[in-house]
């Protein structure tokens, strides 16, 4: 291998000739160069280091330079295919040519264009690269964009931003249906980790017997069953986020395992004692009050404090009925979109989603939304969409029109103080058309008259 730092070519040859001259000229220009003498060695240096162009002869002993090519389309696509052969006819080119090869050249080739080719073609794998990653992190932002304009929210936001970037471990308080997991999805995605893996593992939902196996899987033969090795969450979390939820659910004889991985980023799998090396950002979250389960002796304190270097608390949405009509609006929007309609909620539905108490919270609202744009066919959703218990508590409770009035009010000067004024970003963040904006001002203007 010869080394320098404009990126990593690979050069599959059997002419050792031919790689050596092929290898200088490019190493002057400042490439690392991986040598390779078949296809088989060439696949497994392209599952070892990070490959930026290949250069492949076509006619080998064993497998020829069609099928790395046909191997690298399927698994790495991104990685640019030049073919240099003695071999060369109008039938081998074309049908490299059309399958995306990058470039064809008959030896020996004109080495200063086809320096000029592998610098071309080295920009362009490192350009797609940079995009994939670029829009990886624009999707995750945008799909764990979080909504709210109450204060609590806007605290919560400002954390998000503060920690982002740390290595602190976070612990998330929460009832169930808050939006745990899309805080952590959030701080990942916001995160200089956002395009490494992101691991959720439910506490409470995987077995106790199966949870260790899980976490920091396990040898073949380990245990009866374990017919082949087996990596585990922390290994697949390396590099990115590690997100225990419900991690309250955690039965005590695991816990001092996980605080060992926690301190030490080194585990063990099942049936080996060889030490790994992990590295990931740690968050948790509970909807239990994890200091009196400490009291009670069913959680460890050093694993608590482990955890809990920065906490974050999300209010019900009993708490937080102002962001009511802005999560109402963007759930609207998705599952309209979803179902190819166009509807409304009409002022008798928002009031009763302010009158009810959400106890499934945002997740339950989410599903009341989706209900009612799947039972509704055009206009606007009414309450024969709504579920009952929703009805039900609506008469006991429905507020009069002038507190639903203030609570769009309320919404509506949070996001204006929250943008600074700007009344574009204000609209964006309420879901809604600036037209539409201006439309609630007007009506607020009036209703204050009155």
């Amino acid at each position: 291998m010869i080394s320098n730092n404009n990126g990593k070519v690979l050069i599959v040859d059997d002419e050792p000739n031919a790689v050596r001259v092929l290898s200088a000229i490019l190493a002057e220009s400042g490439y690392n160069i991986i040598e390779s003498s078949g296809v088989d060695k060439a696949i497994g240096v392209l599952k070892k280091e990070d490959i930026v162009t290949i250069i492949t002869d076509l006619k080998m002993p064993g497998k020829d330079g069609l099928q790395l090519f046909e191997y690298c389309i399927e698994t790495y696509p991104d990685i640019p295919v030049i073919f240099l052969t003695a071999y060369g006819t109008v039938e081998s080119a074309v049908q490299a040519i059309t399958r995306g090869a990058f470039y064809y050249f008959i030896k020996p080739p004109d080495y200063p264009k086809l320096k000029s080719i592998v610098a071309r073609a080295t920009e362009q794998c490192q350009l797609k690269r940079e995009i994939k990653i670029l829009r990886s992190r624009l999707e995750g932002e945008k799909k764990y964009h979080i909504l709210g304009t109450s204060p609590e929210m806007l605290k919560i936001f400002e954390t998000i931003e503060a920690i982002k970037n740390s290595a602190s471990s976070v612990l998330i308080y929460g009832e169930t249906g808050t939006g745990k997991e899309l805080i952590a999805r959030a701080l990942h995605f916001k995160s200089f980790r956002s395009n490494m893996p992101f691991v959720a593992v439910n506490c409470a939902a995987i077995p106790e017997e199966l949870l260790e196996s899980e976490l920091f899987g396990y040898e073949k033969g380990a245990f009866t069953g374990a017919s082949s090795r087996r990596i585990g969450r922390f290994e697949e979390a390396s590099g990115g986020t590690l997100f225990l939820d419900e991690i309250g659910e955690l039965d005590i004889s695991l816990q001092a395992k996980l605080l060992r991985a926690f301190e030490e980023r080194e585990i063990e799998r099942l049936g080996s004692n060889k030490k790994i090396k992990v590295d990931f950002r740690l968050i948790s979250s509970t909807n239990r009050d994890l200091k009196k389960v400490v009291e009670n002796g069913n959680f460890r304190e050093d694993l608590f404090y482990r955890m809990n270097v920065v906490q974050i608390t999300l209010p019900p949405l009993l708490k937080r009925k102002n962001d009511i009509p802005l999560l109402a609006s963007e759930f609207l929007k998705e599952f309209c979109l979803r179902e190819n309609k166009i509807l409304k909620i009409s002022d008798e539905v928002m009031t009763i989603f302010n009158s009810y108490a959400w106890p499934g919270n945002i997740r339950e609202l989410r599903n009341v939304i989706e209900r009612a744009v799947v039972m509704t066919k055009k206009g606007s959703i009414t309450a024969k969409a709504l579920p009952d218990e929703l009805l039900t508590d609506a008469r006991q409770t429905v507020p009069s029109a002038k507190p639903l009035k203030d609570m769009q009010l309320q919404a509506i000067k949070d996001a204006l103080t929250e943008c600074n004024g700007n009344k574009a970003k204000t609209a964006r963040i309420l879901g809604i058309s600036r037209k539409a904006l201006y439309k609630k001002l007007e009506e607020i203007q009036l209703y204050k008259l009155q």
